[in-house]
């Protein structure tokens, strides 16, 4: 079957990244494993501007976007779950191989083949395109049923950015009992806030200033620590679990942090700093034994459970919401720290 096509705000000049232009271009092309969604909302993610500003480059033009949600509008005879209508998502992939050992355990987002929403192409050399656009076409198996209990606005950034936390703190137990710390209270911050909050764990907000206390008792931390030097010699040993989102690496207090964690605890770094940490060395991991990770945003299976958590329990992101033409200023805004937490784009080209 032929390619729909699109409209989308693109950047076509990697010199001049945030300034977009309104294109056309062609889908995917259609398969009956595939949804066509028509874009309500789409989140700005620190990822978009990370791909138009800071990660090497990139193909012109580029539509980015990866926090979609919107109207099922196309659904494939051999698609289950989803019909048309319904209100469903997208989140940072659109595709993988389907048949590895990490496809068939609900490891998809490890997917050696995977394929990125956007800046991407599919294995017949179509490129992928995103959300700040009309519509997408996506494989079942990247496509989320929103549930009746989250607004359209409220899933789009849960998509990436509140998965992306939620994966490393489901799969590493975060629940009643144990104790959470969370560095950096952005976009990605203030959701592992909310959902170790309602995992049910005692969380541990970190900052290096007061800008963001009340913010954050209000998401439900139980604690606030400032980063300040010696922060953390009352913690030392108390924290199961460290999700780490900063995406800055000067300057990172890496030992005194590691120093935190319970026997074995983790800290999961999920924020993407542009430069290397500071050195450390074997020996920080030894009188702990803590272990040292990473996570990639989530397996449909975590989307489902996390969406599941949000309904039941009214996890709620703090978001500012603006028409998709003002994508230029969304970009520019996540560059400079702006959002309180996270900016929602709503479809202004259909």
């Amino acid at each position: 079957m032929a390619s729909t096509t699109f409209k989308g705000y693109a950047s076509t000049d990697p010199q001049k990244w945030s300034d977009f232009t309104v294109i056309e271009y062609p889908s995917k092309h259609w398969e009956e494993t595939d949804i066509e969604i028509q874009i309500s909302h789409c989140g700005v993610c620190g990822s978009d501007v990370h791909k138009l500003s800071g990660w090497g480059g990139f193909e012109p033009p580029l539509v980015v976007g990866h926090e979609i949600v919107g109207k099922a509008i196309r659904v494939g005879s051999e698609v289950k779950g989803v019909k048309v209508g319904d209100r469903v998502g997208v989140g940072a992939q659109i595709a993988s191989c389907y048949n590895c050992k990490l496809c068939k355990s609900d490891n998809e987002n490890y997917c050696h083949k995977m394929i990125d929403t956007y800046g991407d192409k599919h294995p017949d050399g179509m490129r992928t395109m995103g959300g700040y656009s009309t519509g997408i076409i996506a494989n079942e198996q990247f496509v989320f049923p929103i549930p009746e209990g989250v607004t359209s606005a409220d899933a789009c950034s849960m998509l990436c950015g509140g998965l992306t936390v939620f994966s490393p703190l489901l799969r590493n137990g975060a629940g009643p009992g144990k104790k959470v710390g969370v560095i950096g209270i952005g976009g990605l911050g203030h959701y592992a806030v909310l959902f170790a909050k309602a995992l049910g764990a005692e969380v541990y907000a970190f900052s290096h200033s007061h800008s963001k206390e009340a913010d954050c008792k209000k998401m439900g931390a139980d604690h606030y620590v400032l980063t300040e030097p010696g922060f953390h010699e009352q913690l030392q040993g108390e924290l199961d679990i460290i999700i780490s989102t900063r995406d800055a690496a000067h300057g990172f207090p890496m030992q005194e942090f590691l120093s935190t964690l319970v026997v074995h605890g983790k800290f999961i770094c999920v924020g993407l700093p542009d430069d290397p940490f500071p050195a450390f060395t074997g020996f920080s991991f030894l009188n702990n034994g803590c272990f040292f990770g990473g996570s990639h945003i989530g397996s449909k299976k975590e989307c489902l459970e996390m969406l599941d958590i949000a309904a039941k329990k009214g996890v709620k992101p703090w978001i500012e919401v603006m028409p998709m033409k003002d994508c230029k200023k969304a970009v520019e805004g996540v560059k400079n720290g702006k959002p309180r937490y996270r900016y929602v784009l709503t479809q202004d080209l259909l």
